[in-house]
């Protein structure tokens, strides 16, 4: 049985997260999407876990239902703490099994941070101090590493990260069962690192909304015998279960390239370490994103394919692809009506974007956006970089304007 999870989302009561997140909104966008299974998101947030409590279904299975999406339930924190006189700033994904479990998770983590100030807590707790307790609690808690190359708040995060994972977990580093990838890499960038041979690649949206070409963005793909958290937990931890990710385009993340957002510059690494990655227009140091973060790391080359390893499926979401077609942005009335049209005919959206032939969606759209559909399925469109907190864009005829933008880049 193949499923489509996406474990790392949030609820309206986290930062910069849209008003109208609630167990409604995401059950029924999840089933569009094609995504059986979603994290809660957020639990150690008391108003959002009081809603949880009171409107989760607990199944035999372990997991917990509303309507016809099944719900693990899951919270990120960010881990701030000093380790040889430097600040360190760690994000982690926490599976738990139960409200009871939940209970003496919030108990514990309030008494270093204020739980009801954001759905995504600042903890003054090391990742090890912290694993150690939870391993007190149940040994069914899980903790991931969250989207580990992001410059600011990552296991390997240029900005405030580490060089080794075993430096950031130490004695604990057995506890760590896996990681996620984040927007800006994909698993072929993390397969360079053979210091993390060890740990399952996962891949989740860390979605601020419910709407489609956010939730979902990146999913994990379980092939299970029945659908349990036991039998989840084991798929995170052994990789017995995982059937793949589903991937963006590493470039249409918003930490890919090196650049500075307020000058609208981007640069490879190449051209970062030209000027001393430094902003070659007004000489600030650069965001250095995650394809130069892999670079210094990695002990492998780029074409490096490890054997036993899950496959992945490169995707943009489907509304980029019809915004793109008509030349219009994500939220006007064409790509909704365009999108809805399709879901109409089709079971889901992964079901469009991995499944349904040419010539059926033919029947439904304009040829270009079929076209567009299909290149997108064989990874064949080119994504100009995210940089700085600036998404990726999808480029479909580059225009001779962007062409002398990027020559004025390279001429600084």
């Amino acid at each position: 049985m193949q499923l489509f999870a996406d474990l790392h989302i949030h609820s309206r009561f986290s930062r910069a997260c849209s008003s109208a997140l609630s167990l409604g909104t995401l059950s029924k966008w999840a089933k569009i999407k094609g995504l059986r299974i979603l994290g809660t998101g957020d639990f150690s947030h008391p108003d959002w876990l009081a809603e949880l409590k009171q409107n989760l279904t607990k199944e035999d299975s372990g997991l917990f239902r509303y309507n016809e999406t099944y719900f693990l339930l899951t919270t990120e924190v960010s881990n701030i703490f000093t380790f040889q006189d430097k600040i360190k700033k760690v994000h982690h994904v926490i599976l738990a099994p139960d409200f009871e479990t939940v209970e003496q998770l919030n108990d514990y983590l309030s008494k270093f941070g204020n739980l009801k100030e954001d759905g995504r807590p600042t903890l003054s707790l090391s990742p090890p101090e912290m694993l150690e307790h939870f391993s007190e609690i149940s040994d069914q808690i899980e903790v991931i590493p969250a989207h580990i190359w992001t410059p600011h708040f990552s296991l390997f995060g240029s900005n405030s990260g580490f060089d080794n994972i075993e430096d950031c977990y130490r004695d604990k580093l057995d506890k760590i069962h896996a990681i996620e990838t984040g927007m800006s890499s994909d698993p072929k960038m993390n397969w360079r690192l053979s210091q993390l041979d060890k740990v399952q690649i996962l891949s989740f949206s860390d979605s601020h909304s419910f709407w489609p070409w956010r939730l979902g963005r990146e999913a994990t793909i379980f092939d299970l015998r029945e659908l349990t958290y036991k039998n989840i937990l084991a798929a995170i931890r052994t990789g017995e279960g995982l059937a793949g990710t589903i991937e963006t385009s590493p470039s249409y993340g918003k930490y890919h390239a090196d650049g500075h957002r307020k000058c609208g510059i981007w640069l490879e690494p190449s051209q970062a370490l030209k000027y001393g990655n430094r902003c070659p227009k007004c000489h600030k140091p650069l965001t250095i994103g995650v394809l130069h973060r892999v670079e210094q790391l990695a002990d492998r080359p780029a074409d490096f394919t490890p054997k036993n390893r899950p496959p992945f499926w490169t995707l943009l979401p489907l509304s980029e692809l019809i915004a793109a077609s008509y030349r219009t942005t994500l939220s006007t009335k064409i790509v909704q009506k365009v999108y809805d049209d399709l879901i109409k005919s089709f079971a889901s959206e992964f079901e469009i974007l991995l499944n349904t032939p040419k010539d059926e969606l033919e029947k439904i759209v304009e040829p270009k956006l079929a076209n567009l559909i299909i290149l997108n399925r064989s990874g064949n469109l080119e994504v100009r970089p995210g940089y700085d907190g600036v998404y990726g864009q999808l480029i479909l005829e580059e225009s001779q304007e962007s062409k002398v933008d990027q020559k004025s880049l390279l001429d600084y």
